[in-house]
């Protein structure tokens, strides 16, 4: 993978990270999963008694054979929930908004009596464990006009595009509006199997939706019904449907791993000018989809398309395989087709886990920039870290999954979503393995739901790197750190300390952390360090008297803020019972094979590094040890050194 970041070493420095830690804050951080597993995965509307109800069944299918039109939000028509039931089961628990007409419900083609309490609907059954039954409900009325979706309007709007004066019908169902313009089961958990949709609407108009579509039937009396058919597991919230009077325009994408190209298929405002506008934004989603493809593994959905729809909303709605768009613009185009793979392909089991879903998207528009627009990528993380630090508080994972205020917040779910994700890249200090663990995990949880937990288990799997702190720290935790710095250089050896003070309730943050030391009349080098409290000591010996000044995090890894950086002639980084005992490591340079040797006799731990960080070894010994690192490339390595009572020892070997 592209390496957009380098490190610059020079014979000159030996870069020398003797690393003695102040005592850390304490952090007490219990175990997350069984509490958080369990939070808001389904519908606010369903009481507790409800919410077990609607478990005793599983979703198999839906099936929607509905009228509309792009002037209102009348729907009329059936819509089919096939389930399969996990126990003896007395009565079938769904959700149809309470204004819709029920006229009759039909179970296994039988019509049946049913109970409604507001908008929730019961069907008297008689089910044994793994019984497979049908209930068509045929229903109408207006879709309710108003409701707290993201963009505002309800699960279903109508509205004139303000720039181009088309009038559009669309779904809009995230996170609990799906039945107010469906009858459906809202629980992120019970994903279907596949769903049809059949739209009937007047020939003027088109319908889109999710999957393929299958057929276009003109019915004779001035409408026509458009019939999709998606055969991926889907999530309530994804199903959609929008209706205006569209002009269609398709492209192709050639992704690495798919056999075939793929449609992407855009329902555009029919006027003379909307196409000509954006035609080239839309044409770059090609380029997006193959970038995605190398980076997180193949299209989830390539037997089938991609596409877009137009609606006047102030942005876009993922809707599995076709997106509902406002408008085209690279940022918005890739946030929206990375959900195809973090949102619809792997979904989050809870809304307090939305991270799995905005976090990568955010992030995926990032990469975007990275990979196809390079000047653009540095000042768009400044801005995300900026609106991330306008507020001292808040963690990505959301405590409050019932308000979608939290739930859709900017700042934190998808900014301070997104800057996690570049941390945990630069924890791994490894692309290739950074985007193999995105793929693994893609193909893990395909199809599925996932906690950020196992996003984090997932790179736990793969790298020597814990990112258990990280996640306590950065996803759980609240705030960022800022970063000071003092140093002075003794008998030219350079001792710096790096402290740190946090804006919220997290009281450590334990990242790596890259430094720029700029020096006159040398290369400036850029240095990695492991922060492990909020007070850190460090050493380079033979530094020199170069020294100009240093850079805390040059290219913006980390969500912080600089304090103070000082030279201070009175600060002395000295370790006295570390001088005591001699470490001696030879030849050095070295072959790849060497000795490492100490006076004491106790265990001790040891790690080699790369000079950016990345470790190559790791183990134990007493007294002496002999390692053989014939196979690593030529270069400087860091041997660190540890103890039990947390004594530590660090030199450099060249390896010839």
């Amino acid at each position: 993978m592209k390496n957009f970041y380098t490190t610059f070493l020079t014979l000159s420095v030996v870069l020398i990270l003797s690393h003695l830690s102040f005592a850390q804050e304490s952090r007490n951080y219990c175990s997350k999963r069984d509490a958080f597993s369990n939070h808001q995965m389904r519908s606010p509307n369903l009481n507790l008694q409800q919410i077990a109800d609607a478990k005793k069944y599983d979703i198999h299918f839906y099936s929607l054979d509905i009228e509309m039109d792009n002037l209102t939000t009348d729907i009329a028509g059936t819509g089919e929930i096939h389930g399969i039931a996990n126990e003896i089961l007395d009565s079938v628990l769904f959700e149809l908004y309470s204004t819709f007409n029920i006229s009759e419900i039909r179970l296994n083609n039988v019509a049946t009596p049913f109970n409604r309490n507001g908008s929730v609907v019961k069907v008297p059954v008689n089910l044994t464990n793994n019984q497979p039954f049908k209930i068509a409900i045929d229903y109408s009325g207006t879709a309710p006009s108003s409701s707290s979706t993201p963009f505002g309007g309800s699960g279903m709007s109508n509205d004139s595009s303000p720039s181009w004066g088309n009038q559009v019908t669309w779904s809009l169902s995230e996170p609990f509006s799906a039945y107010e313009w469906f009858p459906c089961k809202q629980d992120l958990r019970d994903k279907a199997d596949s769903v049809s949709m059949k739209i009937t609407v007047p020939n003027n108009c088109k319908a889109g939706s999710n999957g393929l579509l299958e057929n276009v039937i003109d019915l004779g009396n001035g409408t026509s019904r458009y019939e999709w058919f998606h055969r991926h597991p889907i999530a309530y919230y994804l199903i959609s449907v929008a209706v205006a009077e569209y002009v269609e325009y398709n492209v192709y994408a050639n992704p690495v791993n798919s056999t075939n190209p793929i449609l992407i298929q855009n329902y555009i405002y029919d006027n003379p000018v909307t196409l000509m506008n954006f035609q080239s934004d839309i044409e770059e989603t090609v380029d997006f989809m193959e970038l995605f493809a190398e980076l997180y593994g193949k299209y989830p959905f390539d037997d089938e398309k991609y596409g877009h729809c137009m609606a006047p909303l102030s942005g876009g709605m993922e809707h599995q395989t076709m997106t509902t768009q406002g408008f085209f613009e690279k940022g918005l185009t890739a946030h929206e087709l990375g959900h195809q793979w973090w949102g619809n392909s792997v979904t989050c089991a809870s809304w307090s886990d939305i991270w799995v879903n905005e976090g990568f998207a955010t992030y995926s528009s990032h990469l975007m920039l990275e990979y196809l627009h390079p000047n653009e990528a540095i000042p768009n993380m400044l801005d995300i870290h900026t609106n991330v630090m306008s507020n001292p508080g808040g963690s990505i994972w959301v405590t409050d999954s019932l308000n979608e205020g939290a739930i859709f917040s900017g700042r934190l779910s998808y900014d301070k979503g997104a800057a996690f994700v570049h941390t945990l890249r630069f924890m791994m200090n490894d692309d290739s393995l950074f985007f193999q663990a995105l793929r693994n995990f893609q193909t893990d949880f395909k199809d599925s739901v996932a906690i950020g937990l196992d996003v984090r288990d997932e790179f736990n799997s793969i790298s020597i790197v814990n990112f258990n702190n990280a996640f306590n720290e950065w996803y759980f935790g609240e705030g960022y750190p800022t970063y000071s710095l003092k140093y002075n250089i003794v008998n030219d050896d350079l001792l710096f300390e790096i402290s740190h003070t946090t804006s919220s309730s997290t009281p450590t943050f334990t990242n790596p952390l890259e430094l720029e030391i700029q020096r006159n009349g040398l290369p400036d080098t850029t240095v990695r360090v492991d922060i492990s409290s909020n007070s850190n000591h460090f050493t380079i010996p033979n530094f020199g008297s170069s020294l100009q000044t240093f850079v805390i995090d040059p290219n913006n890894w980390i969500v912080n803020k600089t304090g103070s950086i000082t030279e201070d002639v009175n600060y002395l980084s000295i370790d006295e019972e570390s001088k005591s005992v001699d470490l001696r490591i030879f030849p050095n340079p070295s072959n790849g094979q060497f000795n490492v040797e100490m006076d004491d006799h106790s265990e001790k731990f040891i790690k080699v590094f790369t000079s950016q960080g990345k470790t190559v070894y790791e183990g134990s010994f007493n007294s002496a040890v002999k390692l053989d690192l014939q196979s690593k490339k030529s270069g400087y390595y860091i041997v660190k050194i540890s103890d039990k009572n947390g004594h530590q020892w660090v030199k450099t070997i060249v390896l010839n």
